[in-house]
């Protein structure tokens, strides 16, 4: 079912145990270590080694094998996502399941939906063995989570009946493109997603994420004025800042700038509050402001909108190949009926496992433009280091060029350093605020 959102309506966040008596490891508040002795006239290369070399190798050690595990699961996901949908189109299952609604209803969106749930329940059933592990065991293992399982299934819940409301909406749109258009549905296909795309990714932090975690005004002036003083001098329309309680999940920083018309909102998690300095907090908020003000919202809609055009273009070119070839078999009519999705998110699927290095490269890029506002917004060089020290703990930080371009969606530690340290060179007069909380 997740496979199926992401790739049909891209809730991006791009843009998204068995024993209920496990204890969830409780983080130590991190305190942020001095900056390493580096010669005044040192390089900008010799200053980020210097940087680097202040990590022990256990945890560098740690913090890679984490990452690299996420390589694997990237196929694993990919294979059960394909595993799922032949199984579900071998057995008739789907056929079955489009029966079931139009039994039920002769109205073509409720079918849609009577589908979707059907659909989404089982699939998330075959898929909880390694959603639990990936994002359950595998999180308390390294140290990342904060969260009993309890709590935890039940925002797996909460989370399942929101992406069938979504892709229910999504696939209502899809479907009856592809009744009305039946030779240009996939140019038309692509506009439907990107819109729903666009709308998602803005509608999300106002709407969806406050489903998870309670915002509340942050009340230490101390830390909301200098954030509000960079919002003021790059026209962001706030009167405060929210702190949401991310540490009752995780002990991961975050956090965004995002909404529109009027729902414009700055907020940050509780583990950056605890964890990092104020010449810290200043350069994570400064680069999330950097993706309001550069629009980026819009450039990753439009990145996204060309890897939509590509998806539909190769479920036109083999969509109808495989139902004259198989669809007796599968009980698919075309591309019109429901019983196809499996089909349709198997071509999806396929295509965004392909161009995995692509997308990731396009998000890099706003992130590294993010990072380059962040720097000159709040001049806070060590502050930029330092905190991408702390996102190492679960990002690998000195990947090769190979592993960086497939799998980061981020620059890496060292690349953020590395930028931060050439900025310092170039002796721009830096942030105030230089001495810690």
């Amino acid at each position: 079912m997740k496979s199926l959102v992401a790739v049909l309506s891209v809730a991006l966040s791009l843009f998204f145990g068995v024993c209920a008596e496990t204890k969830a490891q409780k983080p130590s508040p991190s305190i942020s270590a001095p900056a390493p002795s580096i010669p005044p006239n040192a390089d900008p290369a010799t200053a980020t080694r210097a940087w680097l070399d202040t990590v022990p190798a256990d945890k560098r050690a740690k913090s890679d094998a984490y990452f690299e595990g996420g390589y694997w699961l990237i196929l694993w996901n990919f294979l059960l996502t394909v595993a799922i949908s032949v199984f579900l189109l071998h057995t008739r299952l789907s056929a079955r399941l489009r029966d079931f609604a139009e039994r039920t209803t002769r109205f073509k969106a409720l079918q849609v939906v009577l589908y979707v749930i059907s659909f989404g329940l089982l699939a998330t059933a075959l898929t909880f063995p390694l959603t639990v592990y990936e994002h359950f065991f595998r999180e308390h293992a390294y140290g990342l989570a904060t969260q009993n399982f309890g709590p935890w299934f039940q925002e797996q819940l909460i989370d399942l009946v929101v992406d069938l409301f979504a892709t229910s909406v999504v696939l209502i749109g899809l479907y009856a493109v592809f009744r009305r258009a039946p030779t240009t549905w996939w140019i038309w296909g692509t506009i439907v997603s990107v819109v729903f795309a666009m709308v998602g990714t803005m509608l999300a932090p106002v709407y969806i994420e406050p489903l998870f975690n309670t915002y509340k005004p942050l009340n230490d002036p101390a830390i909301s004025e200098p954030i509000l003083a960079m919002a003021r001098a790059n026209q962001i329309p706030v009167m405060q800042v929210f702190e949401v309680d991310a540490s009752r999940q995780s002990n991961r920083v975050s956090a965004n700038v995002s909404g529109f018309l009027g729902t414009t909102r700055i907020a940050l998690n509780d583990n950056l509050l605890k964890q990092c300095t104020l010449p810290e907090i200043r350069e994570v908020m400064a680069h999330e402001m950097g993706h309001y003000v550069l629009n980026h919202s819009a450039k990753l809609g439009i990145y996204f909108g060309f890897f939509f055009l590509v998806g539909f273009a190769a479920t036109k070119a083999f969509f109808d190949t495989a139902v004259r070839r198989w669809g007796e078999r599968w009980g698919v009519r075309g591309i019109a009926d429901p019983a196809g999705i499996p089909l349709l998110s198997l071509i999806f699927a396929t295509v965004f496992f392909l161009l995995t290095p692509i997308s990731n490269s396009a998000i890099r890029v706003t992130e590294r433009e993010a990072d380059a506002f962040s720097i000159n917004t709040a001049r806070e060089p060590e502050g930029m280091a330092k905190v991408a020290l702390k996102l190492g703990s679960y990002r690998k930080l000195d990947p090769t060029p190979l592993e960086e371009f497939v799998f980061f969606d981020h620059p890496s530690g060292r690349a953020r350093i590395r930028m931060a340290m050439e900025w310092k060179a170039a002796h721009l007069p830096a942030g105030g605020a230089e001495s810690e909380r």
